[in-house]
């Protein structure tokens, strides 16, 4: 059987196994969506700052209230969808040794790691279900695209943002394969991710010199480009520009993550035998 006839033949009960254990680990899955909520902080703090006058962003937008309002409640929800917790999983499996059964089965390991952060979507999706209430509740829909074209780049874009995502943490989580662990280069990737995604501002509130260096780094596409796509910021040509660049990000550290991770398994087998 190819490989990937042996893939999709046990998708269906990978699937089942990683919905089971998003189920068995809700408790875990709560605690870390409630360490998410930074958005609901910068919400308040922005609404607040807005409430004298509208900010203006470099692209001449207004955000008001009810523009912040949007804005932020679309980063938790696209924060929640997009999210990759493989690169700490692979530093533990490297730290207490249970990688080795994971090199032993049929499947590829980034594979099945992957198959395991999508299939605790359908637990995700309860958590941001609320926040869409809200946002019909307060009105913040207003901000939402009308055209349906925006919200079909919106998909890409947010099926590409967890691929920057988690391409990334299987690449940060090979490295464990070649040093002792890699936990404190994921701490500073997530550190310029909380400062250069969008994910505590607007980029559009970059000052422009900053704005031109994030424009360059790939954490505005992980979060910021789905979550302006959400709130209406881009025209359908616009928009396709910028998920031309967040696939060509995705390609490039596909090509990343897969040299690491077969230099980090032929460094891994050699001492292991």
């Amino acid at each position: 059987m190819s490989s990937v006839g042996r893939v999709a033949r046990a998708l269906p009960t990978m699937m089942r196994v990683g919905i089971s254990e998003a189920i068995a680990y809700r408790a875990e899955m709560l605690v870390w969506v409630l360490a998410t909520t930074m958005p609901f902080i910068m919400l308040v703090m922005w609404t607040a700052v807005a409430q004298g006058a509208p900010v203006v962003g470099h692209s001449g937008r207004e955000y008001g209230g009810g523009a912040f309002t949007a804005y932020f409640l679309s980063v938790f929800i696209v924060r929640q969808l997009v999210s990759s917790w493989a690169g700490w999983e692979m530093n533990w499996e490297v730290k207490q040794g249970t990688l080795a059964m994971r090199l032993l089965r049929p499947i590829h390991p980034i594979i099945s790691y992957a198959v395991a952060n999508l299939a605790a979507l359908p637990m995700r999706l309860v958590v941001t279900a609320p926040v869409l209430v809200i946002m019909v509740a307060v009105g913040a829909t207003h901000q939402l695209p009308t055209d349906w074209r925006v919200w079909g780049l919106w998909a890409l874009s947010m099926l590409g943002g967890w691929a920057i995502t988690f391409l990334a943490n299987i690449a940060m989580g090979s490295l464990s394969l070649l040093m002792e662990s890699s936990t404190k280069v994921m701490d500073v990737w997530l550190a310029c991710f909380f400062v250069f995604s969008g994910y505590l501002f607007p980029m559009d509130l970059f000052p422009p010199g900053l704005r031109a260096v994030a424009n360059w780094l790939p954490f505005r596409f992980q979060i910021g480009l789905p979550v302006e796509l959400m709130t209406g910021t881009h025209d359908v040509s616009a928009a396709l520009v910028l998920v031309a660049q967040q696939w060509a990000w995705v390609a490039a550290f596909l090509v990343l993550a897969l040299s690491v991770w077969n230099a980090g398994v032929k460094r891994f087998q050699a001492f292991g035998g």
